[in-house]
């Protein structure tokens, strides 16, 4: 047996979260914000965090700074219970941080990357990742050391044996290389948003995007917003409709839909059941500010999940 659910290798960051912007900001203006959160941010750590949140035993492989910063992710993630001897303490190096201006309606999105940028194929202890039964990556574009490598770190946890997925998430820099193709080789299950769908195959919406995409990998799951989320392995296609909750914040909403998917899917559920567990999780992750926020309140989590669905 596995000693892990999921072996999750990415970048590990803080999110400041400005609330109740005006819309339209210009520049050299003051503006008051009426909320602040700073919470645990990342793809990756966001993954990590709900998925462990749900159940699974979850081992994190990253870098942080010498600093307080990276102190603080690593906490977020052990009251988790997420295993982080994988994680790189890098002496003179900063730990990254997100900055999301929200107005409500939009989102700005400011991300210094710091160590993220540094992590190397070198600094992973493959052994330790082998010893999952499934591996997921995410935010391909900011693993600037790590990237010229991943597609090797993708075969070599294939050769040993372990599911896999992926999600990108955006390229900061819009160019949407082609060297992922040689990624998707060896990736079982691919998560991005319409966006990122779009982006990727170069289709203009999201049905021709998974036609695409799935002569790529055996299965793409696109995130649809308020639309739900749809999935296409082969021929076949699946819809799922979004559960409805009450809204505050979309920070993690995508991440908190990966971890809700992919418990499913390594116990081997239906694509209409990880799905309906995607959209579940990524309804409840709205519900808090940040994208972990409504995973750590455990009774406000279980009631959320547990209640019945209409």
């Amino acid at each position: 047996m596995p000693k892990f659910d999921v072996a999750v290798v990415g970048e590990l960051n803080l999110d400041l979260i400005l609330s109740g912007l005006p819309r339209d900001l210009q520049l050299e203006r003051e503006y008051l914000a009426d909320g602040l959160k700073v919470t645990l941010g990342s793809s990756s750590a966001i993954f990590a965090h709900n998925l462990a949140s749900l159940g699974n035993k979850v081992a994190f492989h990253s870098a942080i700074g010498d600093d307080s910063f990276g102190g603080l992710c690593l906490q977020r993630l052990e009251e988790r219970g997420v295993e982080l001897s994988g994680v790189s303490r890098m002496n003179g190096k900063q730990t990254g941080l997100t900055v999301i201006l929200s107005t409500g309606e939009q989102r700005y999105i400011l991300t210094y990357p710091g160590a993220m940028a540094d992590l190397r194929f070198e600094d992973l202890d493959l052994e330790h990742i082998y010893s999952a039964g499934h591996f997921h990556l995410s935010s391909y574009f900011l693993q600037t050391a790590l990237r010229p490598r991943i597609a090797e770190l993708f075969q070599r946890v294939k050769e040993a044996g372990l599911s896999t997925s992926l999600d990108t998430n955006d390229d900061p820099a819009d160019e949407w290389s082609g060297d992922l193709a040689e990624v998707f080789k060896y990736v079982d299950v691919l998560l991005p948003n319409t966006h990122e769908a779009c982006k990727l195959s170069g289709k203009i919406d999201a049905e021709r995007a998974a036609e695409y995409l799935s002569t790529l990998v055996p299965l793409v799951v696109i995130k649809r917003g308020a639309e739900g989320a749809m999935a296409r392995r082969g021929k076949q296609v699946f819809h799922a409709t979004t559960q409805k909750s009450e809204f505050v914040d979309a920070v993690g909403a995508g991440d908190s839909f990966d971890a809700g998917f992919i418990h499913q899917f390594i116990r081997g559920a239906s694509i209409e059941e990880c799905l309906r567990f995607g959209n579940l999780t990524g309804a409840l992750s709205v519900t808090r500010a940040g994208g972990t926020e409504a995973f750590r309140n455990e009774v406000h989590r279980r009631n959320f999940l547990n209640a019945p669905q209409p």
